[in-house]
């Protein structure tokens, strides 16, 4: 009971449902997601950790970045409602907004580095 709990808190805000969805067309960092939904740091570090709390997202290092990515291990309770996510919200103007920031994100610009 306590999963689906953590799991369902998770996908109840609207960032982090937005995160999902970016991260849906690749992996990204912090400064990427925060430069995309325009909200503090803080924040996005907040919401990237209730996502991998709940099991929706995994972090792996990569030198001077941590990237943030769905998960794709087979998993019966997330695969299904990620599955559903990445389905949904495609006509939404938010979300297509985002989508478009995502294309054109760039971390090492974000952060001025050659």
């Amino acid at each position: 009971m306590r999963r689906l709990e953590k799991i369902f808190k998770a996908l109840g805000d609207r960032n982090r449902l937005r995160i999902l969805k970016i991260l849906e067309l690749k992996p990204m960092c912090v400064c990427e997601i925060t430069d995309i939904l325009g909200i503090a740091q803080s924040s996005v570090s907040r919401h990237l950790g209730i996502l991998r709390n709940a099991g929706f997202i995994n972090d792996e290092k990569d030198g001077l970045w941590v990237n943030y990515s769905l998960v794709t291990e087979e998993d019966g309770v997330i695969t299904p409602l990620l599955q559903c996510i990445m389905g949904w919200g495609l006509s939404d103007p938010r979300f297509l907004e985002d989508r478009k920031k995502a294309a054109r994100v760039d971390r090492n610009i974000i952060v001025g580095r050659p």
